[in-house]
């Protein structure tokens, strides 16, 4: 039997999900009497909270086509499959970091399409199989680093996402892009909960979404999304906290506010809009100045921007980042 210590310097439970969020987990679990097998309140998986996860394996997911190595890639070592597949934030299907694997094969990604509209010449939709067969992939081995002080390197597959949101032309009234994830309890058991006012919303200003780090990823590994990772489509914004990186998108629209987003309205003062890695800017309950990297023991130093600062440093000057957190 394997025991795992947990270091002082490591978050707890309560840390790693916003206190708001985690006290009225703790007393929907308790009024209905569910047990932490579940990892959801009010019995939401019935019998089926008891089933185990099966280790995914690259063969389970078909290959993609043509995918390129990108230039924008990290050579740092990167995850196993296994660490990726298995180890999630997605609470569509519940809060703990292997409810995604056990429960997101309930939900069906094709076919997939994005309805795109707003401060746009051309509002329509963009059908992600369409998508995959036309547009060209990249592999980009991206760090994704998580506010509750992990991170990951992941080769994700995608495609720019100014490539994609130019094609819908934008007009001068688009200041921001907003997105939201697909909302369906019946696919999606953790949104019969409500710890967060479904459907899931983010969103970025528009020179960070034309950025060309920002993507749109349909695969890793070279091979299709799994549900647990956000297929059949996600957002990755590499030099943000991964909260920002939004799963199974299904509505994007250019907006002239700023829009509403989930973490910043539930806690604001915890998860800002920008949410730029940024160590020097503590969480309320924990330092983000070191970062544990999954499958390591040890911490190692947060990266400012999550050491993409060459490449997005100049969307923020002048701004004062304490204050835009």
């Amino acid at each position: 039997m394997l025991f795992r210590f947990r270091s002082p310097a490591d978050p707890t439970p309560s840390d790693i999900t916003p206190e708001g969020v985690y006290l009225n987990r703790r007393r929907l679990m308790q009024g209905a009497g569910v047990t932490a097998l579940t990892g959801l309140a009010g019995g939401a998986f019935g019998l089926a909270g008891l089933r185990s996860a099966r280790a995914a394996e690259p063969g389970d997911y078909a290959p993609l086509p043509d995918v390129q190595p990108s230039a924008f890639s990290t050579d740092e070592d990167q995850n196993d499959f296994d660490d990726i597949t298995t180890y999630n934030n997605f609470y569509e299907f519940g809060t703990s970091k292997d409810a995604p694997s056990r429960y997101a094969d309930q939900m069906a990604t094709s076919p997939w399409e994005i309805r795109v509209e707003g401060a746009c010449a051309k509002p329509g939709t963009l059908g992600v199989a369409d998508l995959i067969e036309r547009s060209p992939l990249e592999e980009r081995i991206y760090r994704l680093r998580c506010v509750e002080a992990w991170s990951m390197v992941i080769p994700w597959v995608g495609i720019p996402l100014a490539s994609v949101l130019q094609r819908f032309e934008p007009t001068g009234n688009a200041k921001y892009v907003a997105f939201e994830t697909l909302e369906d309890p019946s696919q999606m058991p953790g949104q019969r909960s409500r710890l967060i006012d479904w459907p899931y919303r983010e969103g970025l200003r528009i020179d960070e979404a034309m950025n060309p780090l920002t993507i749109l990823a349909v695969g890793l590994y070279g091979r299709a999304m799994p549900n647990q990772n956000g297929a059949p489509v996600r957002l990755i914004v590499p030099w943000k906290y991964g909260f920002k990186s939004i799963k199974s998108i299904v509505r994007i629209a250019f907006t002239e506010d700023q829009p509403a987003t989930s973490w910043n309205r539930l806690q604001p003062s915890e998860y800002g809009f920008y949410a730029n890695v940024n160590p020097n800017v503590d969480h309320p309950r924990w330092s983000q100045a070191r970062e544990r990297r999954i499958g390591d023991w040890g911490r190692r130093d947060t990266l400012m921007f999550n050491g993409y600062g060459e490449q997005v440093a100049s969307l923020y000057r002048g701004m004062d980042l304490k204050a835009n957190y």
